[in-house]
């Protein structure tokens, strides 16, 4: 185990969750005051998405990213800012013609899903290493998007933390490392749990924490009830952690979540286990991160 475990706060995600619980926060000010309460609970890293303030759905709006980092950063709480660059990726076949995308496609080329990275220079930014059937759609990142997408994280000196959703997603980020396209000891955060993904359980996390190189960093979630789960199992296994309501919204069966509060949960479990919380400076030099 690791006598020191990193602790990441996904605040709010990309998911139709507003209606389904209150305390997932939609303007920048709530998201920042979450992100604020999260770190103050004990999260080393707080990942942040952004949303419509009008109608709480999935935005990509930079102004909105910019609020939301200023206000964080302007309430000088130590914390490491780590910003999705995910953007838009869904795409859903046209009933009528099936080569167009439908109602609910929304795509962006790379250099848009780079954009909140290029302006806002985030100590770490998220890279999706591969398309996955997400629900009813088809969560698209093809190969060369991604190795362009690379390229403009590594030239902007920020950190990618890359997610994988599945076995062969691992492999492909292994690929980025071999092509040059990432600097530096890698950082990987593995998905388990979404349907079609890779499994949330212990023989799934062994198998992928085994397919990265020896000098490759690694953290895990889970999403809905096996949150909790894979946070004991990423601290028995060596990783670090992940938790907050863009991957679950409970904090047990029928009570809804804050993310303090699922931070403070996750931290418990770290601490039962006999290691603690990584502060976000021990974070900094762990990860080798460039300072924001």
């Amino acid at each position: 185990m690791n006598k020191k475990v990193i602790l990441s706060c996904a605040i709010t995600g990309a998911g139709d969750t507003t209606e389904k619980s209150p305390h997932v926060p939609v303007t920048p000010k709530e998201i920042a005051g979450s992100a604020i309460k999260a770190a103050k609970a004990g999260a080393t890293i707080v990942h942040l998405h952004v949303r419509d303030q009008r109608t709480g759905r999935l935005s990509h709006d930079v102004n909105l990213f910019q609020e939301t980092v200023e206000r964080i950063r302007e309430s000088e709480t130590d914390v490491i800012i780590n910003i999705t660059s995910g953007g838009g990726g869904d795409w859903i076949p046209c009933e009528e013609d099936p080569t167009k995308g439908g109602t609910g496609t929304d795509i962006q080329t790379p250099e848009e899903r780079h954009e909140p990275i290029r302006k806002l220079l985030p100590e770490l930014c998220t890279l999706d290493c591969g398309s996955i059937n997400f629900g009813n759609m088809l969560y698209v990142n093809p190969a060369d998007w991604l190795r362009k997408q690379a390229k403009l994280v590594q030239e902007s000196g920020v950190k990618p933390e890359l997610e994988c959703f599945d076995t062969g997603q691992v492999h492909f980020a292994n690929q980025l490392i071999e092509e040059g396209l990432i600097d530096g000891d890698p950082l990987y955060q593995f998905c388990l749990g979404i349907p079609w993904g890779a499994a949330a359980d212990a023989e799934t996390l062994s198998y992928m924490k085994s397919r990265i190189p020896n000098n490759g960093k690694w953290a895990a979630f889970g999403i809905g009830r096996m949150q909790m789960p894979i946070v004991a199992e990423s601290v028995l296994q060596g990783g670090h952690i992940r938790v907050g309501l863009e991957d679950n919204l409970y904090l047990k069966k029928g009570q809804l979540a804050t993310n303090e509060q699922l931070v403070d949960k996750a931290v418990g479990i770290v601490q039962a286990f006999g290691s603690d919380m990584m502060t976000p400076q021990e974070a900094r030099q762990e990860l080798h991160l460039r300072a924001p």
